[in-house]
């Protein structure tokens, strides 16, 4: 069931929080419902109570905040718990998601087991070779012009997503910030894509956005884009690459363990996607070792 913010107000608002102790870049998630820093700098304890206190004027429910291994007992004893792990994303140091849950329907979730089962079934699969695709398939980057098919494709997957890309508008603002989409076209439409997100300052790219059309999605297409992205990332010497995949899907679990990633942890009820509020798996992988590990 959808909240009250998600009906509220439908936008993100990135926010400097500052004061004599402490800096922090945050973001604002209306459409999550939930607030996250992103950056920050000096008494990290004052600034997770005026955090806090943010949250609850804008009737979030959950905190976010990416830690490194120093600031984790802090985070404890605020009352934070962990939910996943980031390999590498601060260069050669992890980053540890911590959350903290201002409602407990927010925190409750029904899904758990079952989706520790499907993570079990697919680290039981066999991890099998890539196959060629067929000619008729023609695998690319894409560029500015491909917005609008690229928004499309979205509309025909997602009656909801975290951020809006089924807006070209977004879509081309994206890629001019520096986000990498590759698609894959079938008789000049585009029926599947992906993108990598890149953090300049750290060095790390999110494997997001990623789509195929119902009737194409036996044909490995995105274990081909993600094998392209990764491809891009090398070569701007982006080496940490990870993933937040949809916990009941199959299908995406399938694709990154197929890939070598690893599994690092679930984040609960974190955003709304598909159709609802859900968990969301996180994978890494390092693409400075060996591209078949």
């Amino acid at each position: 069931m959808l909240g009250v913010g998600w009906i509220r107000k439908r936008t993100v608002e990135e926010r400097m929080v500052t004061n004599t102790a402490f800096a922090a870049l945050t973001i604002l998630d209306f459409y999550n419902e939930r607030l996250k820093i992103e950056e920050y700098r000096g008494n990290l304890r004052e600034l997770l109570n005026t955090c806090l206190e943010i949250a609850g004027e804008n009737k979030f429910t959950k905190l976010i905040i990416k830690v490194k291994s120093a600031d984790q007992l802090l985070l404890l004893e605020s009352g934070f718990t962990l939910e996943a792990v980031i390999k590498n994303y601060f260069y050669t140091e992890h980053a540890y998601i911590y959350c903290k849950y201002l409602n407990e329907i927010r925190r409750t979730t029904s899904k758990w087991i079952d989706e520790d089962r499907l993570i079990e079934n697919v680290k039981a699969l066999e991890i099998s070779p890539l196959k060629d695709i067929s000619a008729s398939f023609h695998i690319r980057k894409a560029v500015i012009d491909d917005c609008l098919s690229l928004s499309n494709l979205y509309k025909e997957i997602f009656d909801i997503y975290p951020v809006p890309i089924t807006d070209p508008s977004y879509i081309e603002k994206t890629m001019k910030e520096g986000t990498i989409y590759y698609c894959i076209e079938h008789e000049n439409k585009i029926i599947s894509a992906a993108s990598a997100e890149i953090n300049d300052k750290h060095c790390n790219a999110e494997i997001t956005d990623c789509a195929t059309l119902p009737p194409y999605r036996k044909h490995q297409f995105m274990q081909h884009l993600i094998t392209a992205l990764e491809e891009e990332l090398r070569k701007k010497h982006i080496f940490s690459a990870y993933s937040i995949a949809r916990a009941p899907s199959f299908g995406m679990n399938k694709v990154f363990y197929q890939l070598h990633y690893t599994y690092t942890g679930r984040l609960i009820n974190n955003c709304y996607i598909y159709e609802e509020l859900e968990n969301m798996n996180v994978w890494c992988k390092d693409l400075s070792r060996n591209k078949t590990l």
